[in-house]
């Protein structure tokens, strides 16, 4: 025996084309006239529907939050520092993801920005971080 001498066990059945003349002829089952009763594509998903309401944003992956760097300010209060610190220290955005009071986004150095919550007693040495006006002036009176 050989390849070309082998036959399927059942035969491929031919695919029935209606509305083709014949028995089954003008509406061919499909019912009169309408979307349904067309050829080629057929009724939308009704997922679209949902889908098409929601807003259509601008921008890569639709974050206006991270390109401003909003997203990746991280506010401490002066309480923390009081804690965490001692007396002359320097407290850095890198001193304070060291000591684990805040962490990186994605991967990226966050902008810190010290609140005047709770008191301060120790004279610290802050940099390359943002402060609150009532923080400011407790910092201030401390180093005086």
């Amino acid at each position: 025996m050989q390849i070309h001498q082998i036959k399927p066990k059942h035969l491929n059945k031919d695919r029935k084309r209606v509305g083709r003349g014949g028995k089954r002829g003008t509406f061919s089952g499909r019912g009169v006239k309408g979307q349904k009763s067309r050829s080629g594509k057929k009724m939308q998903p009704v997922i679209r529907e949902i889908i098409k309401r929601y807003p259509k944003l601008k921008g890569y992956r639709f974050s206006p939050i991270l390109k401003t760097g909003k997203a990746r300010k991280v506010v401490l209060n002066l309480d923390v520092l009081e804690k965490n610190f001692k007396a002359g220290e320097k407290v850095t955005p890198r001193v304070l993801i060291e000591k684990k009071l805040i962490s990186k986004i994605k991967g990226k150095m966050p902008l810190v920005k010290i609140l005047g919550k709770g008191e301060l007693t120790k004279a610290l040495t802050i940099e390359k971080c943002e402060l609150s006006e009532k923080a400011k002036t407790k910092i201030e009176k401390i180093k005086k």
